[in-house]
């Protein structure tokens, strides 16, 4: 039976809704909420509740889903930096929240994104998109 914290974190993140990719041991998907274009959520598979908590393997295979998830971002967005935040404060789940960052605004689904903390530490405060808009970031980070 999956762990109760899991549970509610697939749900809240809409994890096999807005699925991009797996790999032995995490998941990548596209955040319900875009604080910067193309944010996605970088989660440990099974349940964790501390990165202390984080095997060996599967640090090694964070190292395989970083590679994935710059490559993937870069084609899709050609981000100017990109930010991962580790917070736990409310989901209490091994993931970190994954922001390219842009010094300029971009344009895409017929909308403007701004980068309104840049160059500073990012802000996690966006509203939901509505899931047309997520489909097609889902779509064009798949490539």
């Amino acid at each position: 039976m999956e762990h109760p914290e899991l549970t509610a974190f697939r749900h809240k993140f809409r994890l096999e809704e807005l699925h991009l990719l797996d790999t032995a041991h995490w998941t990548w998907s596209v955040r319900p909420a875009q604080p910067t274009l193309g944010a996605t959520v970088l989660s440990l598979r099974r349940y964790a509740a501390s990165f202390a908590d984080v095997t060996s393997d599967e640090m090694a295979d964070l190292a395989s889903a970083v590679a994935a998830v710059e490559s993937a971002t870069r084609r899709a967005f050609g981000y100017d930096k990109i930010n991962y935040l580790m917070l736990m404060m409310v989901d209490l789940h091994v993931h970190f929240h994954v922001l390219p960052r842009y010094g300029a605004v971009q344009r895409f689904a017929d909308l403007d994104w701004e980068d309104r903390s840049w160059p500073a530490a990012p802000s996690l405060a966006a509203d939901p998109c509505p899931s047309e808009v997520l489909s097609a970031i889902q779509t064009t980070l798949r490539g």
